[in-house]
C-alpha cells in the first residue's frame, strides 16, 4: 500500500488563495466584519467607519470619551481580532 496524503478542502482553498495572493486581503476583510462580534453591540453603534492600514485597525468613533476607554484596552482586541481569525493580521489599533 502506499501512504496518501490527505488534505482538508479547508487546507487546499486556503493554499490555492496564498498562492494567488488572495488570503490576506480575505484574512483583513473577516477581521473588519468581526469588529462589531468583538467590540459589543454598544460600542458597534458608536463605530462610524472600520478599515485596516499597514496592519493597524483604524476604527471611527462618534464619542471620545468612548475612544479614550477603548484605547486602554486596545491590545485585548488585537489578541481577540487576531484570534477570531485566526492569523495574525493586525498588531496595533487606532481609534479615531
Amino acid at each position: 500500500m502506499f501512504k496518501r496524503d490527505v488534505k482538508s478542502i479547508k487546507d487546499l482553498i486556503m493554499q490555492n488563495l496564498r498562492v494567488n495572493g488572495l488570503e490576506t486581503p480575505l484574512l483583513q476583510k473577516r477581521l473588519v466584519e468581526a469588529w462589531p462580534e468583538v467590540a459589543g453591540e454598544m460600542i458597534a453603534r458608536y463605530t462610524l467607519n472600520v478599515y485596516i492600514t499597514n496592519q493597524t485597525l483604524v476604527v471611527r468613533l462618534s464619542s471620545s470619551a468612548l475612544r479614550q476607554e477603548l484605547a486602554l484596552r486596545r491590545m485585548y482586541y488585537v489578541a481577540q481580532l487576531n484570534h477570531l481569525v485566526g492569523a495574525q493580521v493586525i498588531v496595533d489599533i487606532h481609534f479615531a
